[in-house]
């Protein structure tokens, strides 16, 4: 086994620098070959020949085409995992390293996308072993061009050591075949779907907390301004949260924004059915593309919703400057009253303790909204798996992205350790354990036992933060889908009154029911990816995006009308002078094509 290591200098941020050991990276060997997969000569894993590398070894002897043939290096590897949606930096800890420790002996060392790392990793010419893309877009196609990811059929490697994927995800391997001139397999997207006739759950519920709004009467609620009033009053019957502190409407968080402020166009999203497209949104029914700050767009018109909410003391004034996990302790304390986000909602909200107390937070849709929900996709997402191409063990990694791909590889990062936290009936169908359940209704506050790894669950989780089947694909091993919700297990008696009157008033004991009862809007799947864009552009787009988020924040916290209107007409002028135009014509042409890739699936 090699011994050598290379060190990756790592870009974090504008202002610090953190160099991370490439432990799986490749030093030249004496004829000067770099390691490149894609050079005759260079070593590859064989079906019929023991693994390249021979610190490695096969558990079962010949390969067979089981998923629980991976292989395991004699001493402990550690992979460099770069990782452009992760919001954790470093060595993983918890019961998921736990899990790979002992399944691979591998230590995972997660290096997130920030200002300048990308960039760094390009020019170091390594991008690590295993590397998780956030798009499909121009920087992916850039390593491809540059020879910086692994050739998935060369050396048999995908059918010796990703079996699983090999057999069951054809069509997303296809998919990913199409998106280069290159004709190779680099790797598949995220979610993918066995069944194309589907959609996704729905992640905009509109949660709120019903037991107020049980308080209140149920008063009906057809569009924003209902909303808005709902809102208003829910704040003056509960004014503070449990610990004493005050209550708001709402809060955001800016960690995640792009082009756009994440929640402003999100909220687009929930209420129009329009999907962020470039500096605008977009409708599938129609094609139509929503230049986001035309006059009287979406976009400036939900602006204008969290102003109003500002200005009436409903917005959490922290929005502008905490991060998500803060967001997430106010939401669990009972500090914000309404998301329309699933995952920030009810899923936070919903502990143990709160629902003892007959509280709840469910979903409440206005009647004029249209949610958008995403079509299911055989071909797979836009959020890449792939392999270093300067990787020491292309094996290893590829094992461990097809036990990521198989039916207790999906659920485990979702759910916790088998076993521990969830299994298999008699009956061949999922189900919690006690313990299990604890973790799945509150993370934050559920420790792990000490040989999984200690500390609670939500920190030990799967930080490398993306997924191989979508959560609604159905598990071969049970025909269930594998989110829990729709477990036969979990259909269970509601938790408490506020629950049991909710389910009486929508008619279902499922969120994803009552939301399918809506005017929703659904996305169909299609393979496509982003454009490229030119060096120019790109310096133009980075001024324009940029000026857009910090003048959108500016607008919400608008002291008054005269203030917010002025901000935004300051906005289209300086978004006008750094060449706006530019950026609308590429957003234009985007539109375009995924018009007509979506033409032919439209009912």
């Amino acid at each position: 086994m090699r011994k050598t290591k290379k060190a990756l200098a790592l870009l974090l941020s504008a202002s610090m620098m953190v160099s991370m050991a490439a432990c799986g990276s490749k030093e030249k060997d004496t004829q000067g070959n770099a390691g490149d997969p894609n050079v005759e000569g260079t070593k590859t894993p064989d079906a019929a020949n023991e693994p390249a590398y021979p610190g490695l070894k096969k558990l079962s002897g010949e390969v067979k085409n089981d998923y629980e043939n991976y292989i395991v290096p004699d001493e402990t590897v550690t992979l460099n995992v770069y990782s452009q949606l992760a919001n954790y930096s470093g060595e993983l800890q918890g019961w998921f390293a736990t899990i790979l420790k002992n399944k691979f002996n591998v230590v995972i060392n997660i290096i997130p996308d920030g200002e300048g790392v990308y960039d760094s990793l390009m020019q170091e010419g390594d991008l690590g072993d295993i590397v998780i893309w956030g798009s499909n877009g121009s920087k992916y196609k850039k390593a491809i061009e540059a020879g910086l990811l692994y050739d998935w059929e060369k050396g048999s490697l995908l059918q010796t050591y990703g079996p699983y994927i090999n057999e069951h995800m054809q069509l997303a391997l296809e998919a990913n075949r199409g998106l280069t001139d290159a004709g190779k397999i680099y790797g598949f997207g995220h979610n993918v779907a066995s069944d194309p006739s589907s959609y996704e759950s729905f992640m905009y519920t509109w949660d709120i907390r019903w037991d107020l709004y049980d308080q209140l009467g149920r008063p009906a609620v057809k569009n924003l301004d209902d909303y808005f009033d709902l809102l208003v009053k829910m704040k003056e019957i509960c004014p503070t949260d449990e610990n004493g502190k005050e209550t708001y409407a709402v809060s955001l968080w800016p960690d995640w924004d792009g082009n756009l402020v994440m929640y402003v166009k999100s909220m687009v999203t929930a209420y129009y059915g329009y999907d962020e497209l470039g500096i605008g949104n977009y409708d599938s029914d129609t094609g139509t593309y929503y230049d986001c700050l035309a006059d009287g767009s979406p976009y400036l018109e939900m602006l204008a919703f969290f102003n109003k909410l500002y200005q009436n003391n409903l917005l959490d004034p922290n929005s502008m400057t905490q991060k998500y996990d803060q967001m997430m302790e106010k939401m669990k304390a009972g500090g914000v009253f309404f998301s329309i986000f699933d995952y920030a909602g009810a899923d936070a909200y919903n502990t143990d303790e709160h629902l003892a107390e007959n509280k709840l937070m469910t979903a409440l849709i206005p009647d004029d909204a249209r949610p958008l929900v995403y079509g299911m996709n055989t071909a797979g997402g836009n959020r890449v798996w792939t392999i270093g191409a300067k990787t020491q063990y292309p094996d290893l990694c590829m094992a461990i992205i097809n036990y990521l791909s198989t039916p207790e590889g999906r659920l485990t990062p979702d759910y916790g350790p088998r076993g521990l936290c969830w299994d298999y009936n008699e009956n061949n169908k999922t189900y919690f354990t006690e313990f299990g359940l604890t973790c799945h209704n509150d993370k934050q506050n559920t420790m792990m036992p000490a040989e999984w790894g200690g500390g609670n669950f939500n920190d030990g989780g799967n930080q490398m933060n993306n997924t191989t089947w979508s959560e609604n694909d159905v598990n071969p091993e049970t025909g269930e889908r594998y989110l829990c919700d729709l477990w036969l297990s979990m259909q269970v008696e509601p938790r408490n009154e506020t629950e049991r009157a909710w389910r009486e008033w929508a008619g279902t004991s499922l969120r994803d029911d009552y939301a399918a009862t809506k005017n929703f809007k659904v996305a169909p799947a299609t393979t496509m990816s982003e454009s490229d864009q030119s060096d120019d552009l790109k310096i133009v787009w980075n001024q324009v995006t940029k000026c857009i988020v910090q003048y959108s924040w500016k607008a919400i916290y608008a002291k008054d009308n005269a203030e917010f209107d002025q901000i935004v007409a300051e906005m289209k002028k300086m978004t006008a002078d750094y060449g706006y135009d530019q950026c609308l014509e590429w957003s234009l042409n985007e539109a375009s094509i995924r018009n007509e890739l979506e033409k032919p699936l439209r009912k």
